[in-house]
């Protein structure tokens, strides 16, 4: 029996890895849903500028982070790039290790996962982005809260993507309200819990998702549901809650 073909959904992480490929400058038209969602994306480059980047409040962070962002964010056009996998670099995405792939395990795998941005809309693991800085949950004027304004855009890029693909779903809740769920057929929703049967979240929650996304990515077993059921953690399970 084939492994049943589905599309990961993870969230993006607001750790970054810094500069990337001078050769290959960004712009909105660039990757897996740079042509559904170019207009959208630039629409928020050019009031991230006029915002001179972003306020403290609007991208959470201060001090010499938040120069950083504000720089990033403000030389986002032709700014250079790095694969989505390896742009973030957060807790979820360190322990979800695509480095420790061979290259062909790698190059395949990549291509199911797939990112909410509060910058870019959607994302495709092995798409060239730039660094930024820009959460979901944010409220950029006059557009509103990111997850909001990007709703029916980037659900409509999903749902053409996706195609009759199984969807699994291990984002949290600020990226999944960036989505419309009743446009999606075969929704595989996946929650972390503890012990107790409760939904867990925190750094060591974070980790355990990123080896449980490994887990899904990289198993042979032909049911999603069921490789869920196999993920072994001492602290935590995994639950397919829809």
């Amino acid at each position: 029996m084939a492994t049943q073909d589905f599309v990961l959904l993870l969230p993006p992480s607001e750790g970054k890895a810094e500069a990337g490929n001078t050769s290959r400058p960004w712009d909105p038209r660039l990757g897996a849903f740079g042509a559904a969602l170019e207009t959208s994306r630039a629409q928020i480059v050019v009031q991230l500028r006029k915002e001179k980047g972003g306020t403290q409040k609007l991208l959470g962070v201060s001090g010499a982070h938040l120069t950083r962002a504000q720089s990033s964010n403000m030389q986002l056009i032709d700014a250079p790039c790095l694969p989505a996998w390896q742009r973030y670099t957060g807790v979820v995405w360190d322990h979800l290790d695509l480095a420790s792939l061979t290259a062909a395990q790698r190059n395949t795998l990549v291509k199911r996962i797939v990112v909410p941005s509060g910058l870019l809309g959607l994302v495709r693991a092995d798409d060239q982005i730039p660094d930024y800085r820009l959460k979901m949950g944010a409220r950029l004027a006059p557009f509103g809260t990111m997850s909001k304004w990007w709703n029916e855009a980037i659900t409509h890029a999903l749902v053409a993507a996706v195609k009759k693909k199984v969807v699994v779903d291990l984002l949290p809740n600020e990226h999944r309200t960036a989505i419309n769920w009743n446009l999606l057929d075969n929704v595989v929703r996946v929650d972390l819990v503890s012990h107790s049967g409760a939904v867990v979240g925190g750094h060591n929650a974070k980790a355990a998702k990123g080896l449980l996304a490994h887990h899904l990515l990289v198993s042979a077993n032909a049911d999603v549901r069921r490789t869920v059921a196999s993920f072994t953690h001492p602290e935590y399970s995994a639950k397919v809650t829809t």
